[in-house]
């Protein structure tokens, strides 16, 4: 960390050791991701200021070099530095300020999204008539996108089968050139997700937390 970002960091320490003084500083529970080198992790915001963020995490954390962005649920990213790790929350320093109320607001230039986590896992989709080999391209807490030559109609419903995932069924909701948009019947709790892509990235973290 430079002395640019060590001052944001000191900054970010002082934000939140004075709340009441730091009229800066926030409070929020919003659903985020943490992309490192290692993958992309689901973690809630808890506490923001102009320069860093402190955030929940669902498991243990990878190591963390210089390389790390946290993207809101629009899908704007901000680059960040980690000042500590702690059991269950970790403390980042923005690289350059930033406007408070953007975040709140999450920034009416980016629509607001479901948490998408990239990733490339091979899953098999049941009709009652028929099964086919997919690749899941990627998926949310509501849904997944899939690559297969399966015959699958609108609205038709299948079951989806992974060693990774638990059973899942789901809806078709569109199709375009061997892609498939699928909605799950029972959609993934935050934490539930969150662990989800941890077990597909980095399966140690959850030994380790």
């Amino acid at each position: 960390m430079d002395f640019a970002m060590l001052k944001h960091a000191e900054a970010f320490d002082d934000t939140l050791e004075e709340k009441r003084a730091a009229p800066r500083y926030i409070s929020l529970i919003r659903a985020a991701k943490l992309i490192l080198p290692q993958g992309e992790f689901v973690c809630v915001i808890r506490d923001v200021s102009q320069v860093g963020v402190k955030i929940k995490t669902f498991h243990s954390l990878p190591a963390i070099g210089a390389d790390a962005r946290l993207e809101l649920q629009n899908g704007e990213r901000f680059e960040v530095a980690v000042i500590r790790v702690e059991q269950g929350e970790a403390s980042f320093a923005f690289s350059q300020p930033v406007e408070v109320d953007r975040l709140i607001r999450e920034h009416w230039a980016y629509p607001k999204r479901q948490l998408r986590l990239s990733a490339t896992l091979a899953v098999t989709l049941h009709t009652p008539t028929a099964e086919w080999s997919g690749i899941v391209s990627n998926i949310s807490q509501q849904g997944a996108r899939i690559i297969s030559d399966a015959k699958l109609a609108r609205d038709q419903m299948v079951r989806i089968e992974a060693e990774q995932l638990p059973e899942l069924r789901a809806k078709v909701r569109w199709r375009r050139d061997g892609e498939y948009g699928l909605v799950f019947e029972n959609t993934f709790r935050l934490a539930e997700f969150a662990q989800l892509a941890a077990r597909l990235q980095c399966p140690e973290l959850l030994r380790s937390a």
